[in-house]
């Protein structure tokens, strides 16, 4: 029997100051893990204990993304960032085919496993919102709860691609990658990929300079191979999916910065209709794609209720 929607929260925020960088010694707080994924060596750092929330990063970032929000739930929760194969410390194997969504599920499987847990929440961002999307949907077993943030639900990006003219056009950049090679001097929005132009978006100078340390150890063909293996291509998108979805079982928060000029926030509509519980969506005007850093007190502090409302501390 399908449980009862719960129902849609929209939340319109008009004032979205961003918190303050996380103190530079989170790096050295942390706990460095690695775990064998058929193969591929993937890099994870956990703060905290308690419930399991695994938070995956997009592209061209690495596990500091969640720096806020690791600071924030560490009190209550076990926090747990990757870095995604091709970035950081995790393993950089060649080949697109080394980039398949199956084997982006299985190194989010591998590090809960790795853990000793059966569960944990999955957050994702961008790429990391599109392997959470398809974790939840192909191995519901380890997925407590879902957060999203700044990623439709996949039949709303497909529609969209379909679609809306504006969607196709801001996916422009995503055609260059999927025919592009990281040796290309104009592949990065009409640049080089370098640690440094990588880097340009972050907006904290000192946390740049993590992500250029980052990027020196990355690989920019495997981050290109994320688009080329698993981003629907021109003339293969329909106005549904060729085979239908299962629906959502979890509880589900969305995050979605409304400046976004990648992904166009008509994609959101109609994401009540592809889950089975309840749907939290927080829509953030004048914040673009990487809402978690730019709205980061915002996207901490409703994360934090979000979730404590659900993992109530022991004796409350």
């Amino acid at each position: 029997m399908r449980p009862a929607l719960v129902g849609l929260i929209a939340l319109t925020l008009g004032s979205t100051a961003a918190a303050p960088a996380a103190e530079s010694d989170l790096h050295a707080r942390v706990e460095h893990h690695y775990v064998d994924s058929d193969g591929v060596k993937i890099h994870y750092v956990t703060l905290g204990e308690g419930p399991p929330v695994l938070m995956i990063h997009g592209f061209p970032d690495f596990w500091y993304t969640w720096r806020h929000q690791m600071e924030g739930l560490a009190e209550h929760f076990q926090v747990i960032a990757m870095d995604q194969r091709a970035y950081n410390r995790s393993g950089q194997p060649e080949g697109v085919e080394s980039y398949a969504m199956r084997s982006l599920i299985g190194d989010v499987v591998a590090v809960v496993r790795d853990l000793g847990h059966q569960k944990a929440t999955i957050v994702g961002h961008d790429w990391g919102g599109a392997v959470a999307w398809q974790v939840a949907l192909n191995v519901p077993a380890i997925t407590e709860r879902l957060i999203i943030l700044n990623l439709p639900h996949p039949n709303g990006l497909t529609r969209e691609l379909a679609t809306n003219e504006e969607q196709q056009s801001n996916s422009g950049y995503a055609r260059a990658f999927q025919s592009g090679s990281a040796s290309d001097p104009d592949i990065f929005f009409g640049g080089p990929m370098t640690p440094q132009t990588l880097s340009g978006w972050v907006s904290d100078p000192a946390a740049r300079e993590f992500y250029v340390e980052a990027f020196e150890r990355s690989y920019f063909d495997g981050m290109l191979n994320y688009y080329k293996r698993n981003y629907p291509r021109p003339g293969s998108t329909s106005t549904s999916p060729p085979q239908p979805l299962p629906k959502v079982e979890m509880p589900v928060l969305m995050f979605h910065g409304l400046d976004d000029t990648a992904l166009h926030s008509d994609g959101l509509n109609n994401t009540w209709d592809w889950l089975d519980q309840d749907l939290t969506l927080v829509t953030v005007p004048g914040v673009g794609h990487f809402v978690q850093q730019d709205a980061a007190e915002l996207v901490t502090s409703t994360m934090k209720w979000w979730l404590l409302a659900r993992n109530p501390p022991s004796g409350d």
